[in-house]
């Protein structure tokens, strides 16, 4: 199959870094296509932790080439300071293409950011105030920078200044701090020149890599139901997480893809306000946010924690046309003695026949769960699916049933080579 996207099928936080390494090695080509600096993917290997941003997860393997495609918005200093680490721990960086559709993103974006997010006063959506929105929303105005404007330094910097001047009026006008120009200027000028080795057109670099053959794994940031158009609106992100914005975000054609990966927990999380059917505020949910180490890659803030949801899968199946679904971190639920999935929505005493299409029905809808029993048993070292307890395997059953695609793979534990395969057919 030349080309895979891995898609999460919740609010994000899946594990997706974890599915993505996995994969990684059957595909010399990795690219994110959509997002920003907002979501931090995890990969653990042996006792190395790798937090990464913006570059893909397909760095840490040195066959891979990785690739920030045209869909993503690029915050210079968050990449420059990433591939530094990565650099001193051994990590070649050289490999690493960023496509020069690509918008950057600048100090005034996320001036606007807490400006527009602080006006919001109680109804905030949550944003991580690190200038995505504004970025996209200036992509959408068609007076953004792209990435490819640093191959000419002499103008980069005049559009830097041009743009980083007339921001500054309005971030005067809603009671903002302006920013030095010339500052901003010689930070950028700098960090351009650093970034033109890095300049290609993505575009055709993926399209000449699937004509010879070669697999391609493709992968966004955030998740299904934070997709600006189809997600939880207005608690969402700035882009197309699901995976028909990966052709967008890369310049493949939907006949290109052949295989689509839906990442889920065991478990449903999400960051921010905004509806959330199956969440639990008692002490069942502290215990997920606690042994699951639910808090934010990035911004460390704690999320929150409920029950799986087979009706937001059932709908991330139809949006993403997914081919096959990856389940992580089963083993955060191998001490609880009850174990419930949520397979339907009441409203009202009604039963509703799929996902909402509007955030405040969503609000009001109630869960209708089937319980199982836990299995009480560590599953940390399962390998193959008989390694795993019956109550485990009874779970992942239903979840197929519920959802109509298969199981390919199950996480069990943060370490790399913690999985199992589930579904070799998948």
């Amino acid at each position: 199959m030349p080309v895979t996207v891995v898609v999460g099928a919740q609010w994000g936080d899946e594990g997706k870094a974890k599915i993505i390494d996995l994969l990684a090695k059957e595909h010399p080509m990795v690219v994110r296509y959509q997002g920003g600096h907002n979501a931090g993917h995890t990969v653990v290997v042996g006792d190395e932790k790798y937090a990464l941003q913006l570059i893909p997860s397909g760095i840490l393997y040195d066959a891979v080439t990785p690739v920030i495609a045209n869909g993503v918005v690029v915050d210079l200093p968050t990449l420059f300071s990433e591939i530094d680490t990565l650099s001193a721990r051994g990590i070649d960086c050289t490999r690493l293409r960023v496509s020069s559709r690509a918008h950057l993103i600048f100090p005034w974006h996320q001036s606007h950011d807490a400006i527009a997010e602080a006006m919001r006063g109680d109804d905030k959506i949550g944003t991580t105030l690190k200038g995505i929105g504004p970025a996209y929303a200036d992509k959408a105005r068609r007076v953004g920078v792209r990435a490819g404007e640093v191959l000419d330094p002499a103008r980069f910097a005049d559009t830097v200044r041009t743009r980083c001047t007339a921001e500054n009026e309005i971030i005067a006008a809603a009671g903002g701090e302006t920013l030095d120009v010339d500052e901003v200027v010689a930070i950028f000028a700098a960090l351009g020149a650093r970034l033109a080795p890095h300049i290609c057109d993505t575009v055709n670099l993926i399209h000449d890599e699937v004509a010879a053959g070669t697999h391609v794994l493709l992968e966004g940031a955030q998740a299904t139901f934070l997709d600006l158009d189809h997600g939880t609106y207005p608690y969402v992100t700035s882009s197309n997480p699901i995976a028909g914005g990966a052709c967008a975000g890369t310049g493949l054609g939907p006949r290109d893809i052949d295989r689509v990966v839906g990442i889920t927990k065991s478990y449903t999380t999400r960051v921010g306000a905004g509806p959330f059917p199956t969440e639990l505020t008692d002490d069942l949910g502290d215990a997920l946010v606690d042994i699951g180490r639910e808090y934010g890659t990035v911004t460390g803030r704690r999320r929150r924690a409920g029950w799986l949801d087979c009706v937001m899968l059932r709908h991330a199946v139809r949006l993403n046309s997914l081919t096959e679904l990856a389940l992580t971190k089963l083993d955060v639920l191998d001490t609880f003695a009850t174990v419930r999935v949520c397979t339907g929505y009441r409203l009202d005493g009604e039963e509703l026949s799929g996902y909402p299409d509007r955030s405040d029905v969503l609000e009001r809808v109630e869960p209708v769960y089937v319980d199982l029993p836990g299995w009480r048993a560590d599953t940390t070292g399962a390998r193959r699916p008989d390694d795993l307890p019956a109550g485990a395997r009874d779970l992942l059953a239903l979840v197929e049933r519920e959802v109509g695609v298969p199981v390919r793979v199950v996480g069990v534990g943060a370490d790399r080579d913690d999985y199992v395969i589930w579904n070799q057919g998948a």
